[in-house]
Order: C-alpha cells, then structure tokens, then sequence
C-alpha cells in the first residue's frame, strides 16, 4: 500500500512540473504568460521565461480588447503526448515517466473573414448531433454516450470505424490496457484520471483539447464550463461534430470544475489546413468563448432552439468582427478615390518626398557600418552579387545594341551608362534598393528607332537623342504633377501579372537563344553547306543577345577535311550545341541550389548564408571556368566587342528637322509610358509591407532623377536605363534577415528587417564601371549559355513569393497540401480558382502584345498595363465579390 501511496505522489509531482518557481501575478500558476497581443503565444514546459517587467498595465489592455462578453477571451490546444515507459530497471523501481505537454494559443475565429467558420456552422447544423440533458457524471461516460451518439445516427454511419478504437485514441493511454490491480486515482488538471499502480504506470489524459482563458488585472482564469475535444481519426471518412449539455455541473479536475459543455470534433488526418479537426474546434470554441450565449443554449428546451442560438451567435460574431484594424485602416486610406487638386498641387510630391528621405539621408551611409548591429559581411556578399547582376545584364544587352545599331551603341557604352546612371541614382534617389539597368524593351525600341532611322535616312544618333528627350519631358511633367499617385490604382494583383510577365520573358529569352544555338550547330550537319549559307545571323530580339556567333572551330576543320576528301561529317558543331545546353542547365542548377543552401543543415548558417548570397556569381564563375577553361578545344558563342573611337560625343540633335523632332515626340511618349510603369511599378515591389522598409517612399522624386539621367544618357549616345525587376526585390532579399516560421505544418519564409543602405548600388556600380579595363579579356570567356542561365536563374528565382505564381500552383496540389495563407482561409476555394484563371487570361493578353513578333505592337504594350486597370475595378467585380478581391489583393 505504502509503494502505491509513493507512485501516486511521484504521479503528481510529474503533472504539476512549474518550469517557473515563482511565477508572477499575472501569470497562471502554470507558469504560462498571457501577452496582450491577439493572440497567446505558444510556450512549453520546458522553457518558460518569466517577464517580471510586464505586469498590469497588458492584461488590463487585454480586457478591453473585447469579443462579445466583457472579458479579453482566448483559448488554447492542450496537447499531451505520452512517452512510453524505458525498459530500464532503474525507471521500473523508481515509477516515473516523462509526460510532454504543449500548449498551443490560437486566435479566436473570425466570422466576418473566414468564411470556413460559416461553412463549418453550416455542415453542423444539416447534420445535428446534439446531447441535451446528459445525465453520465463522468468524462468517460459523456463521451461514450457521444460516440454512441454517432452510432446510432444513420446520417453519420462510418462503415470502417471502430468506436471504441476512437475512444481510447482520445486520451495519452492509447492502446495502453486499462487493468491491475492496486490502481490509485488521482485528479488531473484536464478532465481525466491519472492511474497508477506498482507494476505499471499510465497517465489517462486528454490527449487534444481547446479550453478558453480570460486574461484581468487580477491574473488568467480559464473558462471551466465548456470543454472541446479533438482527435483525428484515420478511419474516418469525414468531420464529425457533437456538443453534449450536462444536466448537471461536473468537476473533473483542475481547470474543469463545472464543465456543462462539451464539445467532440472528430476529423480524418487528410484534410485541407482550412478543414483540420483545429480548425473545426476554433470554430465552435470562439462561439462558445461568449458566457452570455452559454447562458442562452443552457435556456434552450429543444434541439431547434439549440439550433437557432447557434445561428444567433453567429450573426453577432460575424457583426462584432467588423471593427477596423491596422491594417484595414491603410487599406482604406490607401484606396480612397484621388482628387483633382491633387495632380494640380505642383512639385508637392517631390517636396514631400526630399522632407521625408532627406532627415535620414546620413544613416544610408553608417547604417550597419557604425554601431552594434554591423552588417558589413552580408554589404560585401549583396555588393558581388549586385555587381554581376548588373554587368552582365549589361554585356548581353550592349552585344544585342551593338548588332542593331551597327556599333553606335555597343558594349563598352552600355557599361559606361549602366555605371554613370547607377551611381547617380544610388547617391540622389529616395530609395537606393531599386536597382537601374537597361533593359529589352529598351533594346526593342533601340532597334525599332534603327529600322525607323534606315527607313526615312535620318541620323540615328540625333533621332535617338530627341526620343531620349522628349521621354525625359514627359517623365519630368509625370513627377511635377504626382503622376505617380495613379499608382495607387495598381493593386497587388495587377503587378503580380507584370512581375509574373517579365519573368516569363526572362525564361522565353533564354530557351530561344539556346534554339537558336541549336539550329546554327546541333542540325547543321544534316544540311551541309547550304545550310551554313543560309544560316541567319540576326539577333534575337526579345533577348537581346546578339546570335551571330563565331564559327565553331570544329565546324572549320569538318569544313576543311570536308574539301579535301569530299567527305561530310553530320556530327560537326554538335558537341558546342551540347554543351552549350548543359553549361545553361548547369549555371541555372548551380546557383538554385546555392540559393537554397541557406535551408539545408549543412555547414554552419553563417556559411550557408554567404553561399546563398553569392550564388549567382558562384555560379556563373564556375560554369564560364567550364565552358572557356576545361571544354577550351570547343569554341563557345562569345559576345562581340569592338571598341568604341571615342565614349563621350554629344549628338547632333539640330540636324533634324521639326517634322522629325515631333515625330520623335509620339515615340517618346510611348516610351515614357514604359518608364513610368516600370519605375513605379519596381517601386512599389520594391517598397512591398512584406519587406518592411521603414525609411519611407519617394516616388515622384525617384522618377525626377531618373528623367535628370536619362536626358544626360540621350544627348551622348548611352543606353537608357529604368528600375529592373526582377533585380530590385532581389537587391532587398540578399540585404534581409529572413526567418522561417511554421504555421498549420507548413513552412514560410519571412523578412524580419533590411539594411536599407546605398553602399552595396554605389559599390556594384562603381565595379561595373572598372570592368571597362576587363575588356576584352577576361570578360568574353564568360559564354553565351552561361547567361542564358543567368536569365533562367533570375526568372526562377523571382516567382518566389509571387502569390499569382503560388495560386497558379494551387490547381495541381490536392487539397491537403493548401497553405493556410490568408486568402485560403477567407475566400471560398471556387472563388480563389475563379480569380486566379481571369489573372492567366489577362497575362497572355499581355504575352500576346509583349511577345509580338511585330516590333510595332510591342511598342504599345504598356498602354495595356495600364488597360489593366480599369478590368480590375470594373469588369472584375461583376464577376467575383468584391470583398473577396479585396482579401486576394491583401497583403496578409
């Protein structure tokens, strides 16, 4: 008797384990802290830290953050797992196991966003399971009473199930035998009994539960009339729901000392994150969180009127939640209809951004330079990345330039432009994390702006200088009237479509010239020579890379042997169309997974990071040593150089005539269309809450400088250069500190802070501009393919977090493997489908005009941007509800 006695105390001094030995008043004599944010955060047993700092003040915050009844509600999932007894002798003798207990907070539902909570009511009340007046005294009898329950309802028949299977899976002692004899009861803290005896020891406890606390002045009192159960149960073939009143107030135990509800949810483990037995209880615990309708459904005399004090409930639940938030608040500030006065009140954006970017112009230097928390590690690695992201962008679009415009622009100007305008705007921009570059539809219309100049014999140099103008005027009148404003309008799913369009450009680039690579060489052979003189030297011209590559030197000697023994080789030139394919595939693979690198568990994290960092440049290093160094018998596509006689010669903008100077006006109107989207627009991603900057915006000032060097870029013959994506949101990536965090068994990434610095532009850019001296050599052994791959790795990597990407996906997952983002929980499934296809049908349309052969059409492409607007406000809505819009176009 004395051993059971020592059993039954050592039972206790488990269970009532206080990871704090004195915890404050406004702490449960668990040791659990309940903080005054929405939700309570999930602490375990063993590694409680007391907050001796936080005391009244939060919790008398948290009271009068009501739901319905006047006190600050939560609840939270009591999780207890059961470790199985060790073999050991010393473990036997002594009678002691390790109970695992988890508490989990969660947020209370929300009626008015999450229409899972409607729907979970819905599929409730069609097949009510209701217990009034249950008599059993005991949890092991009310619940058996409930499962019977289930049993004997025809419309919950579950063929395969085993109820008394189930009711042994709701407590830690599953498919323990429940028999011996010397067994002790001694009362838990969740509603069960705790069972020993001296020759084997078990905990009978709940093994999931949600119960609801209230946090006052005075410390954390839980909720003890009402109790919900979850289990999941493999054999079950749907959700089942059943709420049992006792007649009678029960005491079972700490924390339950008069329950007269409770609540069972049973749910197959395959479901979506929306659908989980969690979800369902949420459900039915927020509503039941309100002691006033406690006391209403204990006044109910039937089922019906059960029923309808459920729908009451929600109705005010769902009335209740529409208060405004933070959020919600910039939302509707953010979207109230534009004024007039607004585009009148001239140069007032551009002062409002110098007054807000200017007080901290100086930390855009000292920041993670000077004081505790340097950053001068991930400076350097965001600098050697940033650095090859600009320059060789600068080497394929300047050999493309160079190709079109017969030498006038080519390579080494390209660079000299890229490296003037880059430092310019990373010394005087509002927000230096946008990155410039020169693009391909400025190679577009750099070749368009030939063939018009070939066509009426004008000087190309002074037409290109007068459309360079007349864009810099129409940019310059953008900012003075707050132009920039209009991009309000752009909501997160129109850039999605954009962003989603210039990715896919990027892919479709670089499989053409690889096509291309293998048309000129991998089915040569089977032409022989008429082949080789018809082969078309043009360049590609949605890449802007020039395909006129060098002659494989393979290809001569099969030429030569050809000559001389009338023999033809069919395998010549194909072993560089291999290569080439794998040296892109090879540069596209590397630097993903260096990108990755950073979640494996390889190496230490700060070796990780670095790798991640440098992956691009890693990358194309490695596979340029590959394709030049190792494979150097083989002759690889290099880029064209011919250097320029003179850099800075100004154009002779008074050779034209006035009809060809307002002719330049039309085409420099169209092109400030496509300055204007494409800077505000990589502005506005740039600039996106996710990435919490904290140094504000300047757009209007952001599109003054960038008309300021564009006009300097025009009179001397430079490229134009604009905001780049996909480079700008990755220039903010590689200065955050990412963490990741796990919701609901899904993993997501999440941007804890940036270093919001101008150093890494000025850095990278001022390398650009020395890497004049890398001319010709070392810089033309980095081969063509290589940047085919950089163009497929900057897609690929740019489509990370794009949520018009991730929805897209959303139709080849099945439903259990649905993250619940915040649109998965507050718009229904269909209606998520429904968008997501109209999104598709609007980026081919944009395909459709981006992609056009005809160089003309693609010209007017970024008219059809801003067409994007008016479907999204008018023609959209008529088709899907507008609240749901608003939730996909939300940012959480």
């Amino acid at each position: 008797m004395s051993g059971g006695t020592e059993a039954a105390m050592a039972v206790r001094r488990v269970f009532h384990l206080q990871p704090c030995e004195s915890p404050p008043a406004a702490m449960s004599r668990n040791g659990y802290f309940f903080e005054e944010s929405g939700y309570l955060k999930c602490d375990m047993d063993d590694g409680c830290e007391t907050k001796e700092e936080t005391g009244g003040e939060e919790l008398f915050d948290a009271v009068n953050n009501t739901v319905v009844s006047g006190d600050s509600i939560r609840f939270f999932v009591n999780v207890n797992l059961e470790v199985p007894l060790n073999a050991a002798d010393e473990n036997e003798s002594a009678g002691c196991v390790l109970l695992h207990t988890s508490r989990k907070y969660l947020k209370l539902k929300n009626f008015e966003e999450e229409v899972r909570a409607h729907r979970d009511l819905d599929g409730f009340l069609a097949r009510a399971s209701i217990i009034l007046d249950e008599t059993a005294t005991s949890l092991d009898d009310v619940l058996r009473e409930m499962l019977k329950h289930f049993a004997e309802d025809p419309e919950n028949m579950e063929p395969s199930c085993n109820f008394e299977k189930i009711m042994s899976t709701l407590f830690t002692d599953s498919g323990t035998p429940r028999e011996g004899n010397g067994t002790h009861d001694v009362s838990d803290s969740t509603g069960a009994n705790i069972q020993t005896c001296t020759s084997h020891l078990k905990f009978h406890l709940l093994s999931d539960t949600i119960q609801g606390v209230t946090a006052t002045v005075t410390g954390v009192q839980y909720q003890q009339s009402w109790l919900c159960i979850i289990c999941t149960i493999k054999s079950l073939q749907r959700r089942h729901v059943c709420i049992s009143r006792l007649e009678r107030p029960q005491n079972w135990g700490e924390n339950s000392c008069e329950v007269r509800f409770v609540i069972l949810v049973l749910a197959p483990p395959k479901m979506k994150s929306t659908k989980t037995a969690t979800e369902v209880g949420r459900t039915f615990a927020t509503m039941f969180s309100d002691i006033t309708f406690r006391q209403k459904l204990l006044e109910t005399k039937t089922e019906e009127e059960f029923k309808e004090a459920l729908v009451h409930q929600r109705h005010l639940l769902t009335v209740v939640n529409q208060r405004p938030s933070i959020s919600d608040g910039h939302k509707s500030h953010g979207s109230k209809p534009l004024k007039l006065h607004e585009f009148l009140n001239v140069g007032k954006g551009i002062s409002d951004d110098i007054a807000r970017r200017f007080p901290v112009y100086a930390l855009d230097f000292t920041d993670g330079i000077i004081g505790n928390n340097k950053a001068i590690g991930k400076y350097i690695t965001t600098m050697i990345f940033l650095y090859f992201a600009c320059l060789l962008p600068s080497i394929a679009f300047g050999s493309l330039n160079d190709e079109n415009t017969g030498g006038v622009i080519d390579v080494q100007k390209t660079i000299v432009g890229q490296c003037i305008g880059g430092l310019l705007y990373a010394l005087f921009s509002g927000q230096p994390l946008v990155v410039l570059l020169t693009t391909a539809p400025l190679a577009l219309y750099i070749n368009v702006i030939r063939g018009i100049c070939d066509d009426y014999n004008l000087d190309f140099s002074a037409f290109y200088a007068w459309i360079g103008l007349w864009n810099s005027f129409f940019l310059v009148m953008y900012s003075l009237f707050n132009f920039s404003l209009l991009m309000k309008l752009f909501k997160r799913s129109t850039e999605e479509i954009i962003a989603l369009f210039i990715s896919i450009t990027f892919v479709l680039d670089a499989f053409k010239g690889i096509i291309k690579v293998f048309k000129k060489y991998y089915y040569s052979g089977r032409t022989g020579d008429s082949y080789l003189e018809k082969a078309p030297t043009d360049a590609i011209p949605s890449l802007g890379i020039n395909t006129t590559f060098l002659m494989n030197s393979s290809v001569s000697r099969s030429m030569s042997l050809e000559n001389q023994t009338g023999t033809h080789d069919v395998h010549y030139g194909r072993e560089t169309a291999v290569l080439s394919l794998m040296l892109m595939l090879g540069t596209l693979w590397l630097g993903h997974t260096l990108y990755q690198f950073k979640k494996s568990p390889y190496l230490h994290a700060r070796v990780r990071e670095i790798l991640s960092d440098c992956a691009l440049p890693i990358s194309v290093l490695t596979f340029s040593a590959v394709g030049s160094y190792i494979f150097k018998e083989i002759e690889m596509s290099k880029f064209n150089y011919n250097p320029s006689e003179s850099l800075f010669v100004l154009a002779p903008v008074q050779s034209l005539s006035i009809g060809s100077v307002m002719s330049a006006m039309g085409l420099g109107f169209l092109l400030s269309m496509l300055f204007f989207i494409e800077q505000n627009i990589v502005a506005s991603l740039t600039n996106a809450p996710e990435n919490r900057l904290v140094k504000g915006t300047a757009y209007h000032w952001d599109l003054l400088l960038v008309a300021l060097i564009n006009t300097g870029l025009s009179v001397f013959g430079l490229p134009w250069i604009h905001a780049a994506f996909p480079h700008s949101p990755m220039h903010v990536r590689a200065l955050a500190y990412v963490e990741e965090r796990v919701e609901s068994g899904h993993i997501y990434e999440t941007i804890v802070s940036v270093k919001e610095t101008r150093l890494t532009s000025l850095v990278a850019n001022f390398l650009v501009g020395l890497s004049l001296l890398l001319l010709p050599f070392p810089l033309q052994w980095i081969p063509k393919p290589v940047l085919y791959g950089l163009f497929l790795y900057i897609a690929l990597t740019s489509i990370d977090g794009n949520q018009l990407f991730e929805r897209v996906a959303l139709l080849l997952k099945e439903q259990t493997a649905y993250p619940p983002t915040h649109y998965i929980r507050r718009v229904p499934q269909r209606k998520i489908h429904y968008f997501t296809g109209l999104q598709v049908l609007q980026l081919l349309i944009l395909c459709g005009f981006g992609m056009s052969p005809l160089p003309y059409m693609k010209m007017i492409f970024p008219l059809i941007m801003i067409g994007m607007i008016p479907i999204r406000y008018n023609l959209l809505p008529r088709i899907i509800e507008a609240k749901y819009l608003d939730a996909m176009d939300a940012e959480h």
